[in-house]
């Protein structure tokens, strides 16, 4: 048995490197290769472009609903070892408790101690809906994906492998007949070169087939996004609404709450535009179509992007060049020319 090991182990070896100096030989140009058709490589690109993009937004996905490289390492290694998963507390969650604890502590009676308590439960609650969001996003887009690799595309990249030694083997036949001299030797390379050349056509059509699923897979995937991005909506719509009963639970307790954005004191520079004081204006009664991006030169312009829609009225300066515009809460003056007024 040793015996037998060690010449098939000696034969496979040799077989090798003549695949090895064959494949040197075709990139020094010295050996003709067997092409395929236009079609099949077509399709090879568009699987190679799957794989690719599938692999990089699987990482990305999975960078997004666990950010700690720690512990995604760490639920790498407890699946490699076929081991649940420790329940650990998310981030909000952490924050929650100890929010809750520094309450008790400043005393429930208090307005600061209350205040920790109610946002200590309000991050506790979206601790749980984060952990909701993540299973669900799990079983939308990361456990199909990653089945698709570790299925349908590995048995793609395995059947392409076993084509590429399968042409290898066919050019080996053909180059063996160029050089065959008696006709025995004729005969017996052209017989291995039908032999060869059926495999490969063979190989070639399954592994074409697999190619040609990948248009379904896309489909697939198009659905694991579509129930993705319900998963988000409903996410973000929840803590929405986790946040806005919490403002009004703060606002009951007789507390100050800040509702003019960053500053509402005072104006604030942002990306060379400014947010407007916290003092009453006058409304911003009329909308306006961009026609033209527009960088803003002073401190106190808006930048302006082609086709947005953005509010707008008179500075009250007697300034006929500019209106005082309003994009969510910035605000600033902007040219008029580059402006088409909607309501008139």
């Amino acid at each position: 048995m040793d015996s037998f090991n060690l010449k098939k182990f000696a034969r496979d070896a040799g077989s090798a490197l003549s695949r090895v100096v064959q494949l040197t030989e075709e990139k020094l140009g010295t050996s003709e290769r067997t092409e395929l058709d236009a079609h099949f490589e077509n399709l090879a690109e568009r699987s190679d472009a799957t794989k690719l993009w599938t692999e990089k937004l699987l990482s990305d996905t999975e960078a997004v609903l666990t950010p700690n490289p720690g512990k995604r390492v760490e639920d790498f290694l407890f699946d490699k070892i076929e081991k649940k998963r420790p329940n650990r507390l998310s981030n909000l969650e952490y924050l929650g408790l100890d929010m809750i604890d520094a309450g008790n502590e400043f005393g429930p009676g208090t307005a600061y101690g209350s205040a920790l308590l109610k946002v200590g439960q309000c991050e506790q609650k979206l601790g749980t809906t984060e952990r909701d969001f993540i299973a669900s996003a799990n079983h939308s887009i990361v456990a199909p994906f990653r089945k698709f690799l570790e299925g349908e595309m590995k048995t793609i990249v395995r059947e392409r492998g076993l084509l590429e030694t399968k042409r290898l083997d066919l050019d080996a036949c053909k180059n063996r007949v160029r050089k065959a001299r008696s006709m025995l030797g004729t005969q017996n390379a052209e017989q291995d070169l039908r032999v060869a050349q059926a495999e490969f056509d063979r190989q070639a059509e399954i592994t074409k087939l697999l190619l040609e699923g990948i248009s379904s897979s896309h489909a697939s995937h198009l659905r694991c996004l579509h129930e993705f991005v319900e998963s988000q909506v409903r996410y973000h719509a929840q803590c929405h609404q986790l946040m806005q009963e919490l403002q009004r639970d703060l606002a009951s307790m007789g507390l100050p709450l800040s509702t003019g954005g960053p500053s509402t004191t005072s104006a604030t520079t942002l990306s060379g535009n400014f947010v407007s004081s916290g003092r009453s204006s006058p409304r911003f009664g009329r909308r306006a179509r961009v026609l033209c991006d527009y960088d803003a030169r002073d401190s106190d312009e808006l930048n302006l992007t082609s086709d947005e829609i953005i509010n707008v009225r008179d500075p009250g300066d007697g300034n006929t060049d500019y209106y005082l515009g309003e994009k969510g809460i910035l605000k600033g003056r902007v040219p008029r020319a580059f402006l088409d007024i909607l309501d008139d």
